[in-house]
């Protein structure tokens, strides 16, 4: 019992730091540079501009959430199936 104890111990401990890594500005490595400037860019972008998603990769929700009950209109196509 008491090993199970310490070896949980050692997982929630070993999980905790693995999750509080260094927080600094990304750079390339030593040695390696950005990627080449976009068609049309005149500089490469920065790391942080790489680092941030798309429109297209996180789009914006753009419809609203239905607030108040409302009755659907009739649908012509809901047809029981066929035997």
């Amino acid at each position: 019992m008491k090993r199970a104890i310490v070896m949980v111990m050692t997982l929630a401990v070993s999980g905790a730091l693995a999750g509080c890594g260094v927080r600094n500005d990304i750079r390339p490595k030593k040695g390696e540079s950005l990627p080449v400037a976009p068609y049309g860019a005149k500089a490469p972008p920065p790391a942080q501009d790489l680092l941030k998603p798309s429109t297209q990769a996180r789009p914006s929700r753009s419809d609203e959430l239905l607030k108040t009950s409302e009755n659907r209109r009739s649908d012509d196509f809901d047809l029981p199936p066929p035997n």
